[in-house]
């Protein structure tokens, strides 16, 4: 009777565990975003400034003629 009452005990506090494990995670933001991720290789990578070698743009201002 005595290990039923142990293991009864152990497996409440495995399961407390792994309850505050479970809102931690919530609350520091690990399943805020489950869609995004997932189609993240889909979207175009933004180019970096460094790695651009287009010419800066210039606005053209119309000459009086």
């Amino acid at each position: 009777m005595s290990v039923i009452i142990l293991l009864i005990g152990c497996s409440l506090a495995v399961a407390l565990l792994f309850l505050g494990a479970y809102l931690w995670a919530a609350r520091s933001g690990q399943y805020d975003d489950d869609y995004t991720p997932s189609i993240r290789m889909l979207f175009d990578d933004e180019l970096n400034q460094d790695s651009c070698q287009t010419p800066p743009k210039t606005s053209r201002k119309e000459r009086p003629a």
